[in-house]
């Protein structure tokens, strides 16, 4: 499974505004390894940052006007993601600046070059309701240094994010492997026959537990303001 992170810095907060990208940065992952293939592009937005925008990421008009402009690299952003899942924090920001790019010279939308589009931002809001859930809050509170981000940065954003997505997910790979219905081989030769599924014991809750996980549900719920995504899919 390929994945990449991927990251944008603006020039402000609104493409509809005429605002630009001047930074993107995509990190490979395959089969939830960072391979070190990455894509780091800055970029020419031939206007200035709004003095907010250039607090966050300290790109100025002078050191961008040396670099290319998106209709130059286009090509580069779009063979780079193609087919892959792309997992971004806070996703409706950045994708509407890339579609706004994209339909500048004339190509189609960002999610129509991928297999499929991730907001990593979401994700950590039902893992973790009610909580500040900021690249550098996760980072804190996955044990993930990022000391050395004193500026927004689209490549170091992009790795840090990558680690901080294989912590929040390290506990959904799949605990049954599917051996498409043949024996395979170990790495170490040994021979590995199918499994089956069907062998496993099932193991209901008793009442104590039961009523133990509706209370820490009921805190859940209290902390976000409304019901937690088990009794929100439960109601589904």
């Amino acid at each position: 499974m390929r994945q990449i992170i991927l990251d944008t810095e603006t020039t402000g907060l609104d493409p509809a505004q005429g605002h630009r990208i001047v930074e993107v940065a995509c990190v490979e992952m395959v089969n939830r390894s960072l391979t070190g293939n990455h894509l780091h592009l800055y970029l020419n937005p031939d206007r200035d940052s709004d003095p907010e925008a250039l607090a966050v990421h300290g790109l100025t008009t002078e050191f961008l006007s040396n670099h290319p402009r998106f209709s130059e690299i286009a090509h580069h952003v779009c063979d780079f993601v193609q087919g892959a899942e792309v997992i971004i924090h806070n996703a409706a920001f950045d994708l509407k600046f890339l579609d706004a790019e994209l339909k500048k010279v004339g190509r189609p939308a960002f999610t129509t070059l991928c297999g499929k589009i991730t907001d990593s931002l979401l994700h950590a809001r039902e893992l973790h309701p009610g909580k500040r859930n900021s690249l550098d809050a996760l980072c804190e509170r996955y044990g993930i240094s990022n000391a050395h981000r004193t500026l927004h940065g689209a490549l170091l954003d992009s790795e840090l994010l990558a680690e901080v997505w294989l912590a929040m997910t390290r506990g959904q790979d799949a605990l049954i492997m599917d051996f498409g219905g043949a024996d395979t081989q170990s790495a170490n030769g040994m021979k590995m026959e199918r499994f089956d599924a069907s062998v496993l014991r099932v193991l209901p809750a008793g009442p104590d537990e039961t009523a133990a996980h509706e209370a820490y549900l009921d805190i859940l719920d209290k902390a976000a303001g409304k019901p937690c995504v088990w009794r929100a899919q439960a109601s589904e």
